[in-house]
């Protein structure tokens, strides 16, 4: 084989070793939504707690980002420890202008055990006998698979809109996961018409 077409190959194989690891489980729409009589979000409460202040401030600024400038507002610089009634909260968001509300949190983390074959490497064969070569027993490892859950509510109907779960496995990176989470739900919320392009 030519090595002009190696690299071609190489190439493949690599995109799918470092494929997404986040997708989408499931979703829910609100059955009676239009989107061609819906008026658009024009501002939107982004609450995210995910584990800890800096992740959740993390994934509210990534959120806002992502949303047209200026419709997204983090939850940390809107809301102050006081606000724990929600009729209260509710109505200050409305006198605020606010219209819509999009939550994220960690809904749980599922672990699974799976076997890894054992593998031989190398060697040279002269009746049934191998050597100079290596082999790598097989092994158990522990999987990690992280749901999180993301709710679309309108305030001004007040009621859940879209509801979606996403499943990550052994994220490495919390914010390169958090870029497939937020990339995954709102391809979903934009194909719903849910959210504007």
């Amino acid at each position: 084989m030519k090595i002009k077409y190696l690299l071609p190959l190489s190439l493949i194989g690599l995109m799918f070793a470092c494929g997404p690891t986040t997708k989408l489980e499931k979703s829910w729409a609100d059955p009676s939504f239009n989107a061609a009589t819906t008026q658009p979000f024009t501002k939107v409460l982004i609450i995210a707690p995910l584990k800890d202040a800096a992740s959740q401030r993390t994934a509210e600024d990534k959120i806002a980002k992502k949303l047209k400038q200026g419709v997204g507002v983090q939850s940390y610089s809107y809301l102050s420890t006081s606000d724990t009634n929600k009729n209260a909260v509710d109505q200050k968001l409305l006198k605020d202008g606010f219209d819509g509300i999009i939550e994220m949190h960690l809904k749980e983390v599922e672990k699974s055990t799976e076997y890894v074959q054992g593998s031989y490497y190398g060697g040279y064969g002269y009746r049934g006998y191998y050597g100079y070569g290596s082999y790598s027993p097989g092994y158990y490892t522990e999987n990690k698979t992280f749901m999180v859950e993301t709710n679309l509510y309108s305030i001004r109907e007040n009621k859940l809109l879209w509801s979606g779960t996403t499943s990550s496995l052994n994220p490495t990176s919390f914010e390169a996961t958090l870029d497939q989470i937020i990339y995954t739900i709102k391809y979903e919320l934009q194909k719903k018409g849910l959210i504007k392009k």
